[in-house]
């Protein structure tokens, strides 16, 4: 076998992810909130580009000198012009021709310290220079120690540094909460140390792990120590805190109560009866009649299982649809972005400009290059978002136009690659921009992904069905059921495949479980217990109704 050398051509096809290209595909996912975050980011980095003015105008070039000498010029032939007399008075006074030889000349002289002005003038000071009653109270409040924390600098003052923000009360977490109970509550340095540990325990919920053995070892402590804190601790605010489990936390805020009796006590304790709605079980095990349970259970749905969530709970963020859908004059709909959710930023040509003049080293005429290129990037790579998003957002309304005019029932099955190929874009292009963005409608606010659902065949060999508009369908039909005759899973599967669903059994009891629907068996246990509870209501309204 010979081995020789040669040169071949060869021409192929090959995708090159540059740095650019991968920050424009990150941009399209981003929510409108990691949008603004980044741009924000790029401002703070970037001094070629320039946020736009509300009323969309570029702002004007040279407005604002990058060393301020152009706003100082300004506020001073401002202040001439406001003020008038006022400022050359100010001028004149403030000069050194303003005061008298005579009267300037005692200023500089030294006069001593204050015996020797005393022993000069043979008398005390008090007698030369009386103070009066307002200035011998300042001096005299001057002198003494500051009363509260406001005359530290704590609170409010009138100089430039007052910050109102300095008065907003910091969201108080419930480990704080139980901390500052801890400390009136317990004196001895090692319950102290126990209690401090197990508060860092307790979870979002405010509940303590049920073995507090590992505690108890790695604090050096007795189990009975320990107990003994966790006690104290839930006897703390709010009522039901640093419980083990539920039937303990419930019956700390019936204890709180004084309803913690021997019935309630063996209705906390068989729990998992109540969520069965065993209710036969139930009035046996506490030796009570049917009103006297309704009542105990009436009680027991108004306590707190989760008391810890009061305390250091995240705040709800409102969405903010990234595009609006509404009805069009011609029966159709009109898609628009929203432009608020629309960062608007500019790159200053003009700066660039004069900054090309001025600059001579090579360094800092490729930093500014660099500047300029990623600042167009970004002002390009912004527009083409918007535009993807819109392109996808009408395709999404073309598709779906039964869901916006008729509701859920009427919602199609839809896949990314039906808008790809209708938009001629790329599948993962199309899940990306559906990835955190909402659409407002006349029917709610929903993700774009929303849209995206699952076939079901119909059952007359005709148009598939969405999954949604058959969980619908499902939801309707057990809404709408008889208490005295529960549809079980098999029955829902019959009334959909009148209905023209091709649907499994299984299937039906996913999409229901999915929905957090409980089986037929509690559904009818519930709605006689609620049938039960309205007709004991009615007999004990009949009893005490006048004669």
């Amino acid at each position: 076998m010979a081995l020789s050398q040669r040169l071949e051509f060869r021409q192929t096809q090959s995708l090159v992810m540059t740095p650019q290209l991968m920050q424009a595909i990150k941009l399209l996912q981003l929510s409108n909130l990691d949008l603004a975050a980044f741009v924000e980011d790029e401002l703070e980095k970037n001094p070629l580009l320039d946020r736009a003015s509300d009323n969309g105008e570029p702002p004007v070039a040279g407005e604002t000198a990058a060393d301020g000498s152009e706003s100082a010029n300004d506020f001073s032939q401002s202040g001439g012009d406001d003020a008038g007399g006022e400022s050359s008075d100010f001028v004149e006074a403030g000069s050194a021709s303003a005061f008298e030889p005579g009267t300037e000349e005692w200023m500089h002289r030294d006069l001593g310290s204050r015996s020797d002005i005393e022993q000069t003038l043979d008398t005390g000071m008090e007698n030369v220079f009386p103070e009066e009653p307002a200035e011998a109270a300042a001096r005299a409040a001057q002198d003494s120690a500051p009363a509260s924390y406001t005359e530290w600098g704590g609170g409010a003052s009138s100089d430039e540094g007052y910050n109102l923000e300095a008065f907003v009360a910091a969201e108080t977490s419930l480990a704080d909460h139980l901390a500052e109970q801890l400390a009136v509550a317990v004196t001895t340095p090692s319950q102290r140390l126990i209690g401090q540990y197990l508060i860092d325990l307790v979870d979002d919920a405010g509940y303590l792990p049920p073995d507090l053995g590992d505690a108890a070892e790695r604090l050096g402590a007795s189990s009975a120590e320990v107990e003994a804190v966790v006690h104290v601790l839930q006897t703390f605010d709010p009522p039901g805190i640093c419980a083990r489990n539920l039937s303990e936390c419930l019956a700390i805020q019936l204890r709180e109560r004084d309803r913690y009796d021997p019935a309630m006590q063996a209705l906390v304790e068989h729990l998992d009866l109540l969520a069965k709605r065993d209710v036969a079980s139930l009035r046996k095990i506490c030796g009570v009649d049917d009103e006297d349970l309704v009542d105990m259970i009436g009680e027991i749905r108004h306590l707190d299982p989760k008391p810890g969530l009061k305390f250091g709970s995240s705040r709800v963020q409102t969405i903010v649809p990234d595009v609006f859908v509404r009805p069009g004059p011609d029966g159709g709909w009109l898609v628009e972005l929203n432009s608020d959710t629309l960062p608007k930023v500019l790159v200053n040509q003009s700066y660039y400009s004069e900054l090309s003049k001025t600059i001579r080293k090579d360094g800092d005429k490729s930093y500014f290059s660099d500047c300029l290129q990623n600042a167009t990037w970004l002002v390009r790579a912004l527009d083409q978002r918007a535009r993807t998003i819109l392109k996808v957002a009408t395709e999404i309304v073309r598709q779906q136009d039964g869901f916006f005019t008729h509701g859920v029932k009427h919602l199609r099955p839809l896949n990314l690659k039906a808008v790809a190929d209708a938009i001629q874009m790329h599948e993962s292009t199309v899940s990306r921009v559906t990835a955190n963005k909402y659409m407002a409608t006349n029917r709610g606010t929903f993700e774009l992904k929303y849209f995206f659902t699952a076939s079901i065949a119909s059952a007359d060999g005709g148009e598939a069905h969405s999954a949604e508009a058959v969980r619908h369908q499902i939801r309707q039909l057990i809404d709408s059921e008889d208490p005295s005759a529960i549809l079980s899973d098999d029955t829902i599967v019959d009334r959909l495949r009148e209905a023209g669903i091709d649907i499994a059994r299984r299937t039906v009891a996913k999409y229901r479980e999915a929905m957090r629907i409980p089986s037929s068996v509690q559904r009818r246990r519930d709605k006689q217990n609620m049938l039960g509870t309205q007709s004991a209501a009615a007999s004990r309204s009949r009893d005490t109704a006048p004669a």
